[in-house]
């Protein structure tokens, strides 16, 4: 079992509210759980190793996936259901309510990130963390301190060891 709640405060700026570490078993029962998830990926997705397991999370749950910046490629013919979309507006339309979501049935309660610059995921997720009651987990090798849950940095080893065990418990 990969420690995923290790090194939660390296290259972190300290707040008010920051992220609670999570392990990967949490993870998967908090991402099972979720009425309407969301799957956010960003380009750092398109590693052949974390886009096999990105797929493999997506299609385990049925998890939409709101595919940001380049990372839309990377999901065509997957056989999974991806919509690009800029994550700058994600950020905005998550705080409204009465968002209709890119399915038409509301707002998502629960977005799951991987492959973000943490500098840039980070100022998205301080919108969402104060304007919204969204969860958000991060399940990406740097800890995300505006999420509402993280895992912790990680080596890229353990990383990709925690999104096997978190798609074994979906």
């Amino acid at each position: 079992m990969v420690d995923t709640t290790k090194n939660t405060k390296l290259f972190t700026t300290y707040g008010v509210k920051t992220s609670k570490a999570i392990s990967t078993e949490i993870a998967a029962k908090l991402i099972s759980k979720a009425k309407r998830p969301l799957f956010v990926v960003g380009t750092g997705v398109l590693d052949p190793e974390v886009l096999d397991r990105a797929v493999k999370i997506a299609k385990a749950k049925n998890i939409p996936i709101a595919a940001t910046g380049s990372s839309m490629i990377g999901f065509v013919d997957k056989g999974v259901n991806a919509k690009y979309i800029n994550l700058h507006a994600l950020g905005f339309y998550l705080t409204d309510p009465n968002w209709p979501g890119f399915d038409g049935n509301g707002n998502y309660d629960t977005i799951i990130l991987l492959g973000h610059k943490k500098y840039y995921i980070n100022q998205v997720l301080s919108a969402t963390k104060n304007f919204s009651d969204v969860k958000a987990i991060s399940i990406d090798k740097s800890y995300i301190q505006n999420a509402t849950m993280s895992f912790g940095n990680l080596s890229r080893a353990d990383h990709i060891a925690a999104l096997d065990e978190v798609i074994d418990l979906l």
